[in-house]
């Protein structure tokens, strides 16, 4: 991420060449992620998810609790998810059966009459914060291990599942950043010309602590993201609703897999209403008939999997609030050198 004293000595009107610029040049962002669909994830059951930098492992213990953590044994560095299983409420490690529950204690050693010194005064096996909720289980990432700074917000489609239609999932793995995604709902111009909508839709936006807010067309979408992996949106139309409720985790510095859930009241079968929310729905995944705009599967994938980020983008007067998101977005960033011209607003 450090660029030659050559590049550095440029001036400011300099423009960046694409040998300049990176793809990706930010570190992972702290918040809360959905790191797995809780649907997918049974009692006894481990899976190992590569997700922030590195290979987690998820178990759900026979209360239905679930932990994720660090794969490797601390005893003598067994992976967990090869060959492990659950046992009771902890995870067992195939080597030497040690058990170690939700939050990284051990819980037992078979062979042992003494718990060694270090295990009986913390967590041993390196954890994440996990909560589950709106079918998802929930991680806190932050890098140097800070508790959760907010909670996941309440979502009243979600805490109201009887008068709305069952939750459909999705999921797309896409070469990008998080940051780099969520750009897209302040810039409205690509609405036109990438995915081909009649119009340039206005847009309104602006930062709350670590909640953004923004409304294209006066409330045909309306968006609010609470840190980076837990977006909000919610597309209208004739006063109808749906839920789009995405939510990106990274993988990688520059790969993410977006979860996401779709929900809407319920409405008598064969309605104007219940076709209207679920055209919005299908629009939204690129699948509804007799359309000419394109769904973002189609289009944006194809820009991101291949795009370079520009720290210092030639605007003009007809772009949306870019800069403002991405000093927003700043906030979620340790260590970042605010000096390197990858990076550098």
């Amino acid at each position: 991420m450090n660029a030659p004293a050559s590049i550095k000595s440029k001036g400011s009107d300099h423009i960046q060449t694409g040998e300049e610029l990176e793809r990706c040049p930010f570190p992972i962002p702290f918040g809360w992620y959905n790191v797995h669909f809780s649907h997918e994830l049974k009692v006894g059951d481990i899976k190992v998810e590569r997700v922030f930098g590195q290979d987690w492992v998820l178990f759900r213990g026979e209360d239905g609790k679930v932990g994720m953590t660090d794969p490797f044994c601390p005893h003598l560095g067994a992976h967990l998810g090869k060959g492990g299983k659950v046992v009771g409420n902890n995870i067992q490690c195939p080597f030497h059966n040690w058990e170690f529950d939700s939050e990284g204690w051990c819980k037992k050693i078979p062979y042992g009459k003494v718990m060694p010194g270090v295990a009986r005064k913390k967590a041993i096996l390196k954890a994440l914060p996990v909560v589950e909720k709106y079918g998802a289980v929930w991680a806190w990432y932050h890098p140097h291990d800070v508790e959760p700074m907010w909670e996941i917000p309440t979502i009243p489609e979600m805490e109201d599942p009887d008068n709305h239609v069952e939750v459909k999932y999705h999921f797309w793995d896409i070469g990008t950043c998080i940051q780099e995604m969520g750009e897209n709902s302040v810039d409205t111009p690509h609405l036109k010309f990438l995915h081909g909508s009649p119009i340039i839709p206005s847009v309104t936006a602006k930062a709350e602590g670590h909640i953004w807010h923004y409304d294209i067309m006066d409330g045909y979408i309306v968006g609010e993201s609470h840190g980076p992996g837990i977006p909000l949106v919610r597309h209208n139309k004739e006063g109808i609703s749906m839920l789009m409720f995405a939510t990106p985790t990274p993988t990688d510095a520059d790969m993410s897999r977006v979860r996401m859930m779709f929900t809407w009241k319920k409405y008598p079968e064969g309605s104007k209403e219940a076709a209207t929310a679920h055209h919005l729905y299908l629009h939204s995944i690129g699948e509804a008939e007799g359309e000419e705009s394109k769904g973002f599967e189609s289009v944006d994938l194809i820009v991101w999997d291949n795009k370079k980020y520009r720290p210092k983008p030639l605007l003009c007067d007809g772009d949306g609030p870019i800069m403002a998101w991405r000093k927003y977005f700043r906030q979620f960033y340790v260590d970042l050198d605010e000096t390197d011209p990858a990076v550098a607003m």
